[in-house]
């Protein structure tokens, strides 16, 4: 099989978009950490407190953050650990596991949450106009249908 090299085009698209998800991490992890959570954690949290329950299934928590089961694990129980989150089994299926976010969880996301959503805004948001929120939403779109359909991340 020939290799289909990238092009000038496509190379600075791919290396733009690599390094400044890389950069915005870095940046929205400085800004989150005097709120003693990790972006990681932050993620969870936000996934949990936009459910109706404040819960989700493990899977479900993993594949909302592109974690592997292993990680969303091990990450869940160092969260439990600070109280932030508690796993609690599902009644229907004896094997899986529910992860609902705590009272401790909720004051950390709602103390955290309006300094991490102005980070976001100043870094990404308020760059760019509402079609290119649009498109880039589309292109994101694109992407994550592609990968959900190969087995995804």
């Amino acid at each position: 099989m020939r290799t289909r090299w990238l092009d000038e085009t496509e190379r600075d698209a791919w290396r733009g978009l690599a390094l400044m998800t890389r950069q915005l991490d870095a940046v929205l992890a400085r800004q989150l950490a005097g709120s003693g959570l990790s972006l990681q954690d932050y993620g969870v949290l936000a996934h949990l407190s936009d459910q109706p329950d404040g819960r989700a299934r493990m899977s479900e928590l993993g594949r909302s953050l592109g974690w592997e089961k292993s990680r969303v694990s091990h990450h869940v129980g160092r969260m439990e650990a600070r109280r932030l989150v508690a796993r609690e089994r599902c009644p229907s299926d004896r094997r899986g596991w529910f992860v609902v976010i705590t009272p401790t969880g909720h004051r950390a996301i709602a103390a955290a949450a309006p300094g991490h959503v102005e980070s976001v805004r100043q870094h990404f948001v308020d760059l760019l106009d509402r079609a290119q929120l649009s498109q880039l939403t589309a292109i994101t779109a694109t992407v994550l249908d592609h990968l959900a359909a190969h087995d995804g991340p």
